[in-house]
């Protein structure tokens, strides 16, 4: 499947993980206060560019943020499976189930309307 790129290069190419990481989040993070920024350098110094790691708060936690934002909305694992790239919507469903707070409520609900139909 392809699709646009929703965050690209302004040669409107791929982003590098490591660059966007390096150049555009981790200083992002720093300064919304979520990361320690980078030491202050001294005079002549070379500037450091070695964060700290923080994998709970990389780049990729975006893939997820949309994952849950998209199972909150009610979409059908198989159409999330196929926009992650999964081959396997299996693997989507175990991977992200905790982002499903509402799982068995709408049946909860089918099925009660039904009765109360019924009577």
């Amino acid at each position: 499947m392809t699709v646009p790129l929703l965050v690209y290069t302004g040669r409107c190419g791929a982003i590098n993980r490591t660059t966007w990481n390096t150049k555009a989040w981790k200083p992002a993070l720093a300064g919304a206060g979520v990361i320690p920024p980078l030491p202050k350098q001294q005079p002549g110094e070379k500037p450091s560019r070695v964060w700290e790691p923080s994998r709970e708060h990389g780049f990729h936690v975006l893939r997820h943020t949309y994952a849950s934002v998209m199972l909150e909305a009610g979409e059908s694992i198989v159409s999330l499976a196929k926009w992650l790239g999964h081959s396997d919507p299996a693997f989507t469903l175990r991977t992200y189930t905790h982002f499903m707070p509402q799982v068995g409520a709408r049946g909860l609900s089918a099925i009660e309307a039904w009765f109360t139909d019924l009577g």
